[in-house]
Parts: structure tokens; C-alpha cells; sequence
């Protein structure tokens, strides 16, 4: 597994993503689509076979997207989306299947899903989807960030 050697942050060129599915070539067509030259943000990406997996990873690093398979070895992509959303500060979720259809994308985005990719991935909506995506979460993070501070601020005076 690739080590990453950074995570997002308000401002940074970094991006972190989870990739969580059973196919470790996957997370491997992701590299290859993220390694190209000129790739901004640069993407450090985390692999998870599973959703237990995939928690520990998100217990550990700050990570601004996840990609999960529509169908886990044990739950589904809805699993994934209830248990990020536990999370203070969530990250943004993106679910890929090869059997990507309207009925999944609008049950998906209904139920706060950011997008949803068709396999096998497509180079350059895969970089415009996540970009899209990464750009989103630091708004949203800069946001929630900002009203720690201030709630911090606020109970300390």
C-alpha cells in the first residue's frame, strides 16, 4: 500500500481520499489517474477493503473524500454514508459501480452522496469529479473550522 505523505488542508495543494473496496485495483487505477503530471491537488490516496477498515482509517487521518463501491463484502455504500456522517466533520462521499444507473444516482445524491462514478473510470471525469469535491470540503471544512475557533472563543471569555 502507497504511503501517503500528506493530508488536505484549508489552502493546501494535498487531498486525501479513501478508497474503500475489495478490489485493490481500484484504489490502483486511482494512483495511475492521480499520478499524472499537473494533477492539482496533488492526491494522497488510503485504501479500505471494508467499512470496519475504512473507520479506522477516518479515526486516524483527516480524509476529504471517500469512494466506496456501491456493494461491500458486508453492507453497502449506504452503510458508508451513515457512519461518516457520525463524523464532526465529515468527508464528502462519492459511490462507483459498474452497474451505475439513474435510479442509483438519484437515490444516491438524495441521500447526500456528492456524486456517483461509472466504472471502469473515465481519467477525466474521475479528476473533475474529485476536484469538484475536494474544492467543496475545504469550503465546508474553512466553515466548520471557523466556527470551532469562535465557539472556543465564545466559552473562553
Amino acid at each position: 500500500m502507497k504511503k501517503p505523505s500528506g493530508i488536505a488542508t484549508k489552502g493546501g495543494d494535498r487531498a486525501t481520499l479513501l478508497c474503500v473496496s475489495p478490489i485493490e485495483e481500484d484504489r490502483i487505477s486511482l494512483e495511475h489517474i492521480f499520478s499524472r503530471p499537473g494533477t492539482n491537488p496533488s492526491w494522497s490516496i488510503r485504501g479500505a477493503i471494508d467499512l470496519e477498515s475504512a473507520l479506522a482509517v477516518l479515526r486516524q487521518f483527516e480524509v476529504s473524500i471517500v469512494l466506496t463501491e456501491c456493494n461491500l463484502l458486508h453492507g453497502s455504500w449506504k452503510d458508508v454514508l451513515e457512519a461518516i456522517f457520525t463524523f464532526r466533520d465529515p468527508p464528502l462521499l462519492i459511490v462507483t459501480s459498474r452497474l451505475a444507473d439513474e435510479r442509483l444516482w438519484a437515490e444516491a445524491l438524495n441521500l447526500g452522496v456528492f456524486d456517483v462514478l461509472p466504472q471502469p473510470f473515465n481519467s477525466e471525469e474521475v479528476i473533475r469529479t474529485f476536484t469538484l469535491a475536494w474544492r467543496h470540503w475545504q469550503d465546508r471544512h474553512g466553515i466548520h473550522c471557523q466556527r470551532t475557533r469562535q465557539r472556543a472563543a465564545e466559552s473562553a471569555a
